[in-house]
């Protein structure tokens, strides 16, 4: 399996950027994908994980938010995706209608505007919307439900989780967004 799922996992937790069992995660393989199963808790041992096909066939067990990671594997280069639930992304994906636009230096420098998109959760609409913003960025916020964030592995899709949780935060603090 893959050792780097926990390792993230714990990472995610300790940054409050997902809380019980919500989000996912998926590292991509010759074969298909590797994802965490529906209901596991991300910082848990490598048990948790599914290999899943890219043809759309779900393996039992697999995230509700499989059609995502098809999907965006389908139109990208991207080789890991993180799925968390980051409270400030989220919250200022509710005020916002098509893109957050940063404002700190970690910001300008790898995601100047974080687009916002739409789609109920775990539907094909949802996976078509994300793998559109995610085949030409690294992250994406799902309005008011959280951020799939995509790169070469999942120490990068890890960092572009982790750095929109700050740009937005920040926004915040500085009550710059309305």
């Amino acid at each position: 399996m893959q050792p780097d799922f926990p390792r993230i996992g714990k990472r995610l937790f300790a940054e409050h950027l997902v809380g019980g069992n919500f989000g996912n995660m998926s590292v991509r393989t010759d074969d298909g994908y590797f994802i965490t199963k529906t209901g596991s808790y991300l910082d848990a041992d490598p048990e948790q994980i599914v290999l899943m096909p890219l043809n759309g066939r779900v393996t039992p067990g697999a995230s509700s938010e499989w059609r995502v990671h098809t999907a965006v594997y389908n139109a990208s280069e991207h080789k890991a995706i993180v799925h968390a639930h980051p409270p400030y992304a989220v919250a200022l994906s509710l005020l916002a209608d098509a893109e957050i636009e940063t404002i700190d230096s970690e910001g300008h420098l790898l995601a100047p505007t974080i687009q916002v998109v739409e789609g109920p959760c775990g539907s094909q609409q949802l996976a078509d919307v994300v793998a559109k913003g995610l085949s030409s960025a690294n992250i994406v916020i799902a309005k008011g439900h959280g951020t799939f964030a995509a790169g070469r592995d999942l120490d990068q899709a890890y960092l572009y989780t982790s750095l929109a949780e700050h740009c937005c935060k920040v926004l915040h603090l500085t009550k710059t967004y309305r």
